[in-house]
């Protein structure tokens, strides 16, 4: 009777096949012989529906862990996607040094955050500049190295691959023959190709001097907080270099193309005159008064006294041509061996300044536009306020004047500086080089012809100030060219697809897309293992002395 009981028990228990797997083994009974043994059909627990569990465990925890990294990564990265310190590297070639800048930024949801100032940014300037290689292009490369390894001693090493380095070649360059350019260009690239940054052949390159003004009108107007404000709240700039002066603004007159320049910033246009005056910076320009000095044509600045007798009026009185500076000018004169005995000095302001208007209009009779001020170039009225930087703040400061000061106390100060005997001066100003001294005179008479005389400033106007920087940035263009240019990089990177906050995360972060794909898959395999360790091992046999199914564990 038990022996049937038990098979009915499991014969009933069968009807759950879909759950339990059926085993068949062999029970031998203690008072039995091994022939009279019996097969019994028991069954244990299915797996399959174990192991789904188990799959979609692991699953949920590493949905979860993905989740929790994402929103750990999001959170503290700022609140707005606040990224890592990148790199960028610009090289700006002037006519009288090269000058690197190494700039420190963060892209923060989606945009660029700049911070001039502090390990930020940083710069060294080096003399002479490219265009002084015109006969030797491979000694460019001796400077140019020693700027390249000032960049990479500031930008940690394992970026610098990533560290865009641009070449940026100005006024002096432009004014060389194009093919001079291109080998001093090529002397360029290949220290460039070299540094270990990010480089490209097209990066080192001679531009506009349009693009000059517009990149120096953008520094200026982002330090000023106006960039991608009010247009007729904005900031023109008039730069005076060495070899060119650039004139920008926002202007609303109509203008031919060329002078005509559109740019953007956020959701707002900004319509800019701006053109680069070459040959009008103020080295050029006073070079044009010692070449005129022994001109005999009319258009001569200066006309000569008497026979073989020139006086030059912006010279202080008591100066005389040393070595050096007739060496200067025989690159620019023809009749240099006598020049010491037929050179007096004027040390007249006023004629200085007539001299210096004269060069300003030279080729004003050829003008095809409605209105030239300055040789035969259209300018439009100017508007608005003004900065004028680089040699006009050079000036204003060496004469003490303030940010504010009007041009009435330019002349004021030229004045007394032309009319000093030049042996006072030098006692005064023992430690500047005699022939940058020497410019002083020319220059103050210079800025007042340029901004008063020829583009229609008043004396009394102080809408225009005198800046080398605003706040805690220099007033540099190269700073502009590397805002502009940024900005236009990463706008057009966000434009191009509506998922700019994951790029934002995880270029900034490129090992976090590493970390949110490599953990959950770790500690899925991690789980898995653990799981199947600590699993046991068990078989369920049943105990016909008791009449029940017992299930023990494998040893």
């Amino acid at each position: 009777m038990r022996r049937s009981h038990a098979r009915s028990r499991v014969k009933n228990s069968s009807s759950s096949k879909s759950d339990m797997d059926p085993i068949k083994f062999q029970i031998h009974s203690g008072n039995r012989a091994p022939s009279s043994s019996s097969t019994y059909t028991l069954t244990k627990p299915n797996s399959k529906h174990a192991k789904s569990n188990l799959l979609l465990t692991v699953g949920s925890i590493s949905v979860v862990l993905g989740v929790l990294f994402l929103c750990y990564s999001i959170l503290f990265s700022g609140g707005n996607l606040r990224g890592s310190l990148r790199y960028s590297v610009v090289i700006d070639g002037g006519s009288t040094g090269t000058r690197i800048h190494v700039f420190g930024y963060r892209i923060e949801s989606g945009k660029p955050v700049f911070e001039f100032r502090g390990a930020n940014y940083a710069s060294l300037k080096l003399h002479p500049g490219l265009s002084a290689f015109a006969d030797d292009p491979d000694g460019a490369s001796v400077s140019l190295t020693e700027l390249v390894e000032f960049a990479k001693g500031r930008v940690p090493k394992g970026m610098w691959i990533e560290t865009e380095v641009r070449l940026m070649a100005t006024a002096g360059m432009r004014l060389l023959e194009l093919p001079v350019q291109e080998k001093i260009l090529g002397v360029a690239r290949r220290v460039l190709k070299s540094s270990g940054f990010l480089f490209r052949d097209e990066w080192a390159s001679v531009i506009s001097g349009s693009d000059e003004g517009v990149y120096a009108w953008v520094v200026a107007n982002f330090a000023l907080g106006s960039l991608g404000g009010d247009p007729l709240k904005t900031t023109g700039i008039v730069e005076l270099g060495g070899a060119s002066a650039q004139v920008t603004f926002v202007s609303s007159e109509p203008m031919p193309p060329e002078f005509s320049r559109t740019i953007s910033f956020g959701n707002v246009t900004y319509n800019l005159y701006s053109h680069s005056f070459l040959h009008f910076g103020q080295n050029a320009a006073h070079d044009k008064l010692w070449g005129s000095l022994l001109s005999r044509d009319h258009n001569s600045a200066v006309e000569p006294t008497r026979e073989k007798i020139f006086t030059d009026p912006c010279a202080p009185k008591g100066y005389n041509l040393d070595a050096n500076t007739q060496k200067h000018l025989s690159g620019l004169l023809a009749e240099e061996s006598r020049l010491s005995d037929s050179f007096q000095a004027g040390g007249n302001y006023s004629q200085c300044r007539s001299a210096a208007l004269t060069i300003l209009q030279d080729g004003n009779e050829k003008c095809s536009y409605q209105h030239c001020s300055i040789g035969s170039t259209f300018t439009p009225k100017l508007r608005g306020r003004f900065l004028a930087t680089e040699n006009f703040f050079y000036t204003s400061k060496f004469f003490g004047l303030g940010e504010k000061a009007w041009l009435s106390n330019m002349i004021s100060a030229g004045e007394r500086f032309c009319g000093e005997d030049w042996s006072k001066l030098r006692v005064k100003d023992p430690s500047l080089h005699e022939e940058d001294l020497l410019r002083y005179c020319f220059s103050s008479a210079y800025i007042v012809s340029l901004l008063h005389d020829t583009l229609g400033i008043p004396l009394a106007d102080e809408r225009i100030g005198y800046a080398n920087q605003a706040g805690d940035i220099p007033l540099d263009w190269a700073l502009g060219a590397f805002i502009q240019q940024t900005a236009t990089e990463t706008s057009q990177h966000a434009a191009s697809g509506n998922l700019h906050w994951f790029h934002a995360l995880f270029s900034d972060h490129p090992k976090t897309l590493h970390y949110l794909i490599g953990i959950p898959i770790l500690m899925t395999v991690l789980v898995y293992l653990v799981t199947k360790w600590r699993k046991p091992q068990l078989k369920t046999i049943y105990d016909l002395e008791k009449g029940r199914y017992i299930v023990t564990r494998i040893r």
